[in-house]
């Protein structure tokens, strides 16, 4: 009975710390220099929502947005920089090594959504997919079509 209890006692921290980790958060909320960065990135975009991370330590703060009915999101640190951003695009956009790859993975699927991932000077393309035997699936590449695992 004592061991039941600790590891309930045990998951119930965890959880409180899981759910201590992420908060959402307004505009106003936000520290002076990541609020410069949110709002340059999101000139043209409706803010959805903008989420206050840690993980490892470290601050970071998500935002989901939409420009022109697709979505944007993007993560900034806690000084401002802009660490990563996801954008769905269309599939005729990417590069075409990247295209016959998703397609060949797809292989007769319907290809769902398209999304390009900027991390740094790093591009990858994320593509979520629904087989023909009706199974939801996703294949990330780079440019020349190699897939990322």
């Amino acid at each position: 009975m004592a061991c039941t209890f600790t590891v309930i006692l045990a998951f119930a921290s965890f959880a409180g710390f899981a759910a201590a980790a992420e908060k959402k958060v307004r505009m106003e909320d936000l520290p002076p220099a990541v609020r410069k960065t949110v709002q340059d990135q999101t000139e043209e975009a409706r803010i959805r929502n903008i989420i206050r991370e840690t993980e490892k330590g470290q601050v970071r703060y998500e935002v989901e947005s939409m420009v022109n009915g697709k979505s944007r999101d993007f993560i900034v640190d806690a000084k401002g920089a802009l660490v990563e951003v996801e954008e769905e695009v269309a599939i005729d956009s990417i590069p075409t090594p990247a295209k016959a790859a998703i397609e060949k993975k797809a292989a007769g699927g319907k290809i769902t959504r398209v999304e390009t991932l900027t991390r740094g000077a790093s591009t990858s393309y994320e593509a979520s997919y629904t087989t023909r035997a009706g199974k939801k699936a996703s294949v990330g590449v780079i440019a020349d079509g190699s897939e990322v695992k």
